[in-house]
């Protein structure tokens, strides 16, 4: 039996990652994300000059989107199918993802809940979107992070790209433009470039 150092993630024989430790020993007050976005808490705390922004319920159900996300969930990419195996049945960390989740007017790729971390595996198409920039903001603005890989990462580097997924979520690392992929709510809403 091999020793591996403390926190850091191990490999089963299949290649998923498992815990090494206890998931939730992330110190809640160094983590990076915003819940629910920096605005909102500030106004939850009666911040001076906060004003809450009241959204539109994100949960609210769309019968049409829920459909859509049924017909991505049966016609999945193989890079999709490749990374679903690795994320499903809490197989990274014991952390819960959920697959084609509609998520306000948009469909998620991947989503965890939990640490309201959403995964998008992009193509080709999705090479300088506008549309996809406007998801992004929008999901921002809700208090989700967003991770994004090209198809080819998950096809020839899907261990480096679970180790990402994990560090994101353990709170190991924020957007930066070193990390041109990761967008959390905690940095779009910086003003002051602080």
């Amino acid at each position: 039996m091999t020793n591996v150092a403390p926190g850091a993630p191990s490999s089963d024989p299949s290649g998923h990652l498992l815990p090494a430790g206890e998931k939730g020993s992330v110190d809640v007050a160094v983590f990076p994300f915003s819940p629910r976005g920096e605005g909102a808490r500030k106004a939850d705390e009666g911040a001076p000059g906060a004003t809450k922004i009241i959204k539109q319920d994100i949960r609210k159900h769309r019968t049409n989107k829920t459909d859509q996300a049924r017909t991505l969930r049966r016609n999945e990419t193989e890079e999709e199918y490749h990374l679903w195996s690795d994320l499903r049945a809490r197989r990274l960390n014991g952390y819960k993802f959920a697959r084609q989740v509609p998520l306000g007017p948009f469909i998620v790729d991947f989503l965890c809940r939990e640490q309201r971390l959403i995964v998008e595996v992009d193509g080709f198409q999705h090479a300088d979107s506008a549309s996809d920039q406007r998801r992004t903001e929008w999901r921002n603005v809700n208090g989700y992070s967003i991770l994004r890989f090209w198809n080819r990462e998950i096809s020839r580097e899907r261990r480096s790209v679970l180790e990402t997924i994990l560090a994101a979520l353990q709170g190991r690392i924020e957007a930066s433009s070193d990390l041109l992929g990761f967008y959390s709510p905690a940095k779009s809403t910086d003003k002051n470039g602080e």
